[in-house]
């Protein structure tokens, strides 16, 4: 369990989201099950569980509970807040039809990276990077797009507060190595993910910015290594990546 060294947290509402997302990455589970899991009494998950279930948002089948679609409309609530959203989701599709690859849509938050986007083309391979989900920001094209164009002192904050987490062998897990790749980005104007995140994957991932400055959130393009090399990942995906952030960019600038 999370601790709550805040005085100003109330302990009872964390742990609440600690039984809900336990819920959601176990894909349901009972009172026992739970409890075990977070270390608490199963008086204390069955409060918290009827008390969810009485305001909808899980659902009690025999003796299991499970996420209700109640929070569906939360999640595209947080997703669709604005105009400017609905411009990057058109512009992932965009993308993903003249890749024929996976494309998404990545924001920052809390320091993490969280997938806002995703569409797949023809020849798309699954992963995992299902909407919603966080990584660390340094492991991934599109994190590390983000990285490179916030100020120094944030990138020193989200080390700080969450290390550089290995994925793969690949993965930066050095801080000095980490800023100079992230100076190689900016004088580029993209980034690249070499199986760091999966192995077998790599990605290319471009910074949209705000009309006033500061970062929006980042597209990236992801593919199996046999496809995404050479040419395609150093010339064609940077190309239409930088072609349709500048595109949203104005978009959104002139809105």
């Amino acid at each position: 369990m999370a601790a709550y060294s805040d005085p100003g947290t109330v302990k009872a509402t964390g742990t609440t989201f600690e039984i809900i997302e336990t819920l959601a990455r176990e894909d349901g589970g009972r009172v026992t099950e739970i409890a075990a899991e977070l270390g608490l009494a199963k008086s204390t998950v069955h409060r918290h569980l009827a008390t969810l279930e009485e305001l909808e948002y899980v659902v009690k089948d025999g003796n299991e509970y499970r996420i209700g679609f109640r929070f569906l409309k939360l999640g595209e609530q947080t997703r669709n807040p604005t105009e400017t959203y609905q411009m990057a989701r058109k512009k992932v599709s965009k993308i993903a039809e003249q890749t024929d690859e996976r494309a998404q849509f990545v924001v920052e938050e809390h320091g993490k990276a969280v997938f806002v986007f995703g569409e797949t083309g023809d020849h798309a391979v699954q992963t995992d990077s299902e909407i919603g989900k966080f990584r660390p920001l340094q492991s991934m094209a599109a994190g590390k797009a983000i990285l490179a164009f916030l100020s120094e002192a944030r990138v020193e904050e989200i080390i700080h507060r969450y290390g550089l987490p290995a994925l793969t062998e690949n993965t930066i897990t050095d801080a000095d190595e980490l800023y100079e790749e992230l100076e190689e980005i900016r004088e580029r104007g993209y980034s690249i993910n070499d199986q760091e995140t999966i192995p077998g994957l790599r990605a290319v991932g471009v910074p949209i910015e705000w009309p006033d400055g500061g970062v929006f959130g980042a597209l990236s393009v992801s593919g199996p290594i046999h496809r995404v090399q050479g040419e395609h990942l150093k010339e064609t995906i940077p190309n239409i990546l930088l072609g349709t952030a500048n595109e949203l960019e104005l978009d959104m600038k002139y809105s």
